[in-house]
């Protein structure tokens, strides 16, 4: 029998070592990957008036820029997302290129306070890890796995996890909490867990 805490200290261990081969990888090969990504098209359709969450790149994290400039231009509304507070889904509010950021939580880069609040229609993902069932590894808050949950009890959603092929684990270590992704973008292809 599985208890509580296997799954905690699997994720940790997963975590320090897919930190570690993601941070590995060379700044050029890491710019590579953000590219061919935004190169590819994209696996879905766009629907006019199209909400796209991303996000801003926190360290060696792939950089999701390149994709939603993509996006924009054909027409999406982009959002990032907010840190509301410990045990809170995060708040989606709209964003723009161009347009300002404020400094927010571990100083990631975020919306003004009077951006407008959105629900993304579409919602680009971040990951340490990722495996082919459409599970991720974050960095242990929760706050995607809330925030999927609770804009999947208002509106049907697509969540992309986007990251380096190099992130691919066999087997995420999972709890009842955690929340699926759709598909997963890597430089090499596309991963569609839909049916998995």
């Amino acid at each position: 029998m599985v208890t509580p805490a296997q799954p905690a200290t699997a994720k940790a261990a997963l975590r320090r070592e897919a930190t570690a081969r993601r941070d590995a990888l060379p700044a050029a090969e890491r710019q590579q990957a953000a590219e061919a990504i935004a190169a590819r098209p994209f696996p879905i359709a766009i629907p006019p008036g199209a909400i796209v969450s991303g996000f801003m790149p926190l360290k060696s994290e792939i950089n999701p820029l390149p994709l939603l400039r993509k996006l924009a231009e054909a027409d999406a509304t982009l959002a990032l997302p907010v840190v509301a507070g410990k045990g809170k889904p995060l708040i989606m509010r709209a964003w723009g290129f161009g347009t300002p950021l404020a400094s927010g939580v571990w100083g990631i880069r975020e919306p003004m306070p009077d951006a407008a609040e959105v629900d993304p229609d579409i919602l680009i993902v971040p990951l340490l890890a990722f495996d082919r069932r459409g599970y991720r590894l974050g960095y242990g808050a929760g706050y995607y796995d809330m925030t999927l949950t609770a804009l999947r009890a208002r509106k049907p959603i697509v969540a992309i996890g986007i990251g380096y092929a190099a992130q691919e684990v066999d087997t995420v270590p999972i709890t009842p909490r955690d929340a699926r992704l759709d598909l997963v973008l890597t430089e090499r292809e596309t991963i569609d867990v839909r049916s998995a």
